[in-house]
């Protein structure tokens, strides 16, 4: 990609995005990187947010690199338990029976659909030291992996899972320039998180037609979307939030998001 070339943010759209996130409830996060320019904009970008679901990207990162490494095989199958489904989201817990899945599909399903029950699997297969020391290497440093999801023991105890704004867009921006693990490796990621289904936040007014990849988490008063936006200059855009009006921080997303696709386009 070209990094000398570009067109940068105007001045008022920046003081525009952060006055909007210093005025949103509760503790909310944000970055954005221009893929082209470089350009950067941050809001709270180191902070450690509860993760939700976007756990599950440095998590399919994790496992795509054992894949590579031959440490993990994406064809190795396990079997889905009756005990194992978790509440949705996903598709898992509507199979009937016990149907038995390659770690791929668990994978697309975590990813695409954000299913619960294939991600408890994928964190069970391998274990949380195994993710922890994965994740070290992959240069993170608050986001962190503690507990199974759904794990009411856990969270009760304040054990909880963990992202950082910067440290996705890291991640991203590894895959958006293929250099994750490879090219062949960095093309499959982005492949997968295109297939995402949940696409009611950044996706929410730019529509199907502009491609996203990217990872959503939700929860009580929680909402999280990261990803890579292909715009004609692609950029990199990361919103946490917790404890936070919801609606309110989603409508943000929408419109901030579409905001910076509009500038990313000239």
């Amino acid at each position: 990609m070209e990094t000398t070339k570009g067109t940068m943010l105007p001045e008022t759209l920046r003081e525009s995005i952060l006055k909007k996130l210093s005025q949103q409830t509760g503790h909310v996060g944000f970055y954005f990187k221009n893929l082209v320019t470089g350009e950067e904009l941050g809001y709270q970008e180191k902070d450690a947010f509860l993760a939700a679901s976007v756990i599950k990207l440095p998590m399919f990162m994790a496992i795509s690199k054992w894949d590579a490494e031959g440490a993990a095989s994406m064809g190795e199958t396990l079997k889905v338990r009756e005990e194992d489904k978790m509440p949705i989201c996903g598709a898992l817990p509507l199979f009937t029976g016990e149907p038995v899945v390659d770690i791929r599909t668990l994978c697309n399903l975590m990813i695409s659909l954000s299913d619960n029950t294939a991600t408890n699997l994928l964190i069970n297969r391998y274990g949380i030291p195994a993710y922890t020391e994965e994740f070290q290497k992959m240069g993170l440093v608050d986001t962190k992996l503690n507990r199974l999801l759904f794990d009411a023991e856990a969270s009760a105890k304040g054990i909880n899972n963990y992202i950082v704004p910067k440290e996705m867009g890291a991640l991203l921006e590894q895959v958006a320039r293929g250099a994750f693990v490879s090219p062949e490796v960095s093309k499959t990621i982005n492949d997968t998180l295109l297939l995402q289904q949940i696409n009611h936040k950044m996706g929410g007014i730019l529509g199907e037609n502009v491609p996203i990849a990217h990872k959503t988490g939700e929860d009580d008063d929680l909402t999280n979307d990261v990803g890579i936006v292909y715009a004609k200059q692609p950029f990199i855009a990361c919103f946490a939030g917790h404890d936070t009006n919801v609606p309110q921080f989603e409508d943000f997303i929408r419109h901030t998001t579409a905001e910076l696709y509009e500038m990313c386009q000239q």
